[in-house]
């Protein structure tokens, strides 16, 4: 029912730059809390940030805090994640997910769909 897809990872070097895109697809109209999560290999996956339906709530891991910034249009059914100030540690699949409500949520479990990944890869 809920199709999305993530866009915008790449190569990039320590200190650069990604936006990240993802757009969402669905037979019929909701609102819906959007987040990002990320996992690299061996590793569990992580919440990275999450943005209410209105855009008026954000909440950041502390490992991005400051660095990425999360939006969305949801005119276009789109969010997105600008990432500044990259750092090796940032390596990872990136997965965007959504909620089934407004709200926002830190956890894997609360998010109901998710798309397939894209990878983002930063080197020295």
């Amino acid at each position: 029912q809920v199709q999305l897809v993530e866009s915008g990872g790449g190569l990039v070097q320590a200190g650069g730059s990604l936006r990240l895109s993802c757009v969402r697809s669905a037979r019929t109209f909701s609102t819906y809390a959007m987040g990002w999560f990320r996992q690299a290999p061996g590793k569990e996956r992580e919440f990275v940030a999450a943005i209410s339906w209105s855009g008026t709530i954000t909440a950041y891991a502390d490992s991005v805090k400051g660095r990425f910034t999360i939006s969305r249009v949801n005119a276009k059914d789109t969010v997105y994640l600008q990432m500044n100030s990259l750092k090796p540690e940032d390596t990872a699949v990136y997965y965007c997910a959504t909620t089934g409500n407004s709200g926002i949520s830190y956890y894997r479990n609360d998010y109901d769909y998710w798309g397939q990944g894209t990878q983002v890869t930063d080197s020295s």
